[in-house]
């Protein structure tokens, strides 16, 4: 069956920078595109940024726009998540999905908090 599993949040101060990894199994992984998301508390989930199949076309929300970086190894199954210029505001749980999401394949999530 297809899993998601995220790693590499943590505390980081404002500012700082941070590298989520996801890796993917059970799945033709480089057949989809996928995307990262995320929810802080009390607000809905959203799409933070999403990569092609392939890796050569990226889209991001405006909100991270320019600070943050997707990208992904096909060969590895994995996508990244590069974070700068962290910002209070980026505090969250991280997913990793297919890109449209599939309600059924939510992993753990990995927790960002950025703060002083």
């Amino acid at each position: 069956q297809v899993q998601f599993v995220e790693s590499g949040g943590g505390l980081v101060q404002p500012g700082g920078s941070l590298r989520l990894s996801c890796a993917a199994s059970g799945t033709i992984f480089s057949l989809y595109f996928m995307g990262w998301y995320r929810q802080a508390p009390g607000k809905q989930r959203e799409l933070v940024a999403r990569i092609s199949n392939g890796g050569g076309t990226t889209t991001y929300a405006d909100s991270v726009k320019g600070r943050f970086t997707i990208s992904r190894d096909n060969a590895k199954n994995t996508v990244y998540l590069q974070m700068n210029s962290l910002k209070p505001e980026d505090t969250a749980v991280y997913y990793c999905n297919f890109f449209p999401m599939r309600d059924p394949y939510w992993g753990q999530g990995t927790q960002v908090t950025v703060s002083s």
